[in-house]
């Protein structure tokens, strides 16, 4: 067993996979007013074609962490299925959701072995969550927050995308419904991904900013970093820790361990590649393990040194957030 390492010497342990590109809300941040034309089912990677893929990069090149994406995962039928599959590799296996539909499979999903969650929230207040997701659905992504606690999820994070001038005044009511329902909350900033193109500095709430507000109202102090996207800091009355991925204002490329599979079976070395590497096809021409690993290893080789969004060389990638999965 090789490790799946770059040309600056980064080693690559956790695999994020896209396992549809729909989703049962149509948020900004992800899909354009007009909505998306959905890619075809035969488009999409079946579970076979993800755990075989799952399977040569763990068994090959020690991923050990997996987490499963959209789109909106639980849109996909018969999602137990694919996470017992993955669960056997023995890997940590998490998941990202909006949690609207949860309550009606978070049961099934723990039991199939997913072992942590990830929920995408972005407002607390019910007519900012419906512009913002543009579905009245706030109290059942909340009820989804608590039937994760209540199968025994753990740990439960929930991700704000913090956007200026949109929910940035929502910071400390975050960081008390985090300590009072005892979830880790996580601000990300906003990133240039969107779907209608919107982003610019100037809607980026800085790592610095988040921690002063939240600071104020509940002392933090912050804690080690790890390989992990999330600048960390506990609580000093002991109540939990709150996290901020500061993408753009921090970047963290250089311990950056990520690759992703989009659910079109697209391998992309980085959030932010600009370049897919075609797993589905090849695997569908029937394809060995030596030449599915010989793509990985050329994929990974040719990852850029940092996304470059702080520069003039910058480029967008083509896919949006639920096309490229987070």
């Amino acid at each position: 067993m090789a490790p799946l390492t770059d040309t600056f010497g980064r080693v690559h342990r956790d695999l994020r996979i896209a396992v549809t590109d729909r989703c049962n809300f149509r948020c900004q941040y992800c899909m354009p007013v007009e909505g998306m034309k959905w890619m075809p089912r035969e488009g999409l990677l079946t579970f076979e074609e993800i755990a075989r893929i799952a399977r040569l990069l763990v068994q090959r090149y020690d991923i050990d962490s997996i987490r499963l994406t959209g789109g909106e995962p639980t849109v996909r039928a018969h999602l137990p299925t694919l996470v017992r599959k993955l669960s056997a590799l023995g890997v940590d296996l998490s998941m990202t959701t909006n949690a609207a539909t949860l309550r009606l499979v978070a049961h099934d999903l723990h039991e199939a072995g997913l072992q942590r969650l990830n929920i995408s929230l972005d407002s607390l207040r019910q007519d900012r969550f419906i512009e913002l997701t543009r579905r009245d659905d706030l109290d059942r992504v909340l009820d989804g927050i608590d039937a994760a606690l209540e199968v025994g999820f753990e740990p439960v994070k929930i991700n704000v995308v913090l956007m200026r001038g949109i929910n940035d005044d929502e910071i400390v009511d975050f960081a008390r419904f985090g300590r009072d329902k005892g979830v880790t909350v996580r601000f990300i900033e906003f990133m240039p991904l969107d779907a209608d193109e919107q982003w610019g500095p100037e809607r980026v709430v800085p790592l610095a900013e988040v921690v002063e507000r939240i600071n104020d109202v509940f002392p933090i102090e912050a804690v080690p970093r790890t390989s992990a996207p999330a600048t960390r800091y506990r609580y000093g009355d002991g109540a939990g820790e709150v996290g901020v991925i500061a993408t753009v204002t921090e970047k963290f490329c250089d311990s950056c361990d990520r690759i992703r599979l989009t659910a079109d079976g697209q391998f992309r070395n980085c959030l932010f590649a600009v370049t897919d590497y075609n797993l589905r096809d090849a695997l569908r021409a029937g394809a060995t393990d030596d030449e599915l690993a010989e793509i990985l290893e050329g994929a990974v080789s040719d990852k850029w040194a940092g996304h470059g969004i702080d520069t003039v060389h910058f480029i967008r990638p083509k896919r949006n957030m639920s096309q490229i999965g987070g």
